[in-house]
């Protein structure tokens, strides 16, 4: 079974094309990196994907299915900054709107709910920061806060936007191990990631994009010099070793 097959997408903002006939296919259970340029279209895509954009040509299958939106199967975290820091809201509150698709938007949580909502936020080292307003709480602390909200869902596909964007080092660290976690339980990630030193340590699933597929499969056969000079309109320059 494919986690995500993507045929002929194509997405414009007014009259300017952003992705342009994308096509790809990305087995179950992969760690993948969507990575390019600025500009190259990777959170529309992620959006596209997520049914969030109007003008878009193309279809889109997640686990064989397209998106419904009582599905249940797919889980989300956002850039930082399209999220609203200052809505009056502690942590757990923001995990337990993970839950709200499995019970409902007007019912109130129940105890297993909130055991849920308390584990992911242990398991992303923020359970003592349950009762905190996310205003007050720290870049690195918000964005494992909304990982833990994506955890709760329960899903069986991720789709995250740059998660790792302005967290410390630990923090890195942590999301990586949850995602590698996820994908040790056979779940599929999709990471939309910047950071071209780490990518082949952290992904071994690659899609390279620039408004169209550049390459897209197992890291070791995507991730090449060629293909990122590609990718990059050969504007990348290659240090063997540190130093030279």
């Amino acid at each position: 079974m494919n986690a995500l097959q993507v045929n002929n997408l194509s997405v414009a903002y007014e009259e300017k094309i952003v992705l342009k006939d994308v096509s790809l296919t990305v087995p179950v259970g992969r760690l993948t990196g969507i990575i390019g340029p600025n500009g190259a279209g990777k959170s529309t895509l992620i959006k596209a994907i997520l049914n969030q954009l109007p003008n878009k040509k193309g279809s889109i299958h997640i686990l064989e299915r397209a998106l419904n939106p009582k599905n249940l199967t797919v889980g989300y975290v956002p850039q930082r900054n399209a999220v609203d820091w200052d809505f009056p809201t502690n942590a757990l509150d923001v995990v337990l709107m993970g839950r709200y698709g499995h019970i409902g938007m007007i019912k109130k949580p129940s105890s297993k709910d909130k055991q849920i909502a308390m584990d992911c936020l242990k398991n992303v080292g923020m359970e003592a920061f349950a009762d905190k307003s996310i205003g007050q709480l720290s870049g690195g602390q918000q964005q494992r806060v909304f990982l833990a909200r994506a955890l709760a869902q329960q899903a069986d596909v991720y789709f995250m936007d740059e998660p790792f964007v302005g967290v410390d080092a630990a923090t890195e660290r942590t999301i990586i191990a949850i995602l590698k976690d996820l994908k040790s339980q056979g779940k599929s990630v999709f990471v939309v990631h910047h950071d071209l030193q780490t990518a082949p340590e952290y992904f071994d699933w690659i899609v390279l994009l620039n408004q169209s597929i550049i390459a897209s499969g197992p890291t070791e056969q995507t991730f090449t010099k060629d293909n990122l000079q590609d990718a990059y309109g050969g504007k990348l320059f290659f240090m063997d070793q540190r130093g030279d």
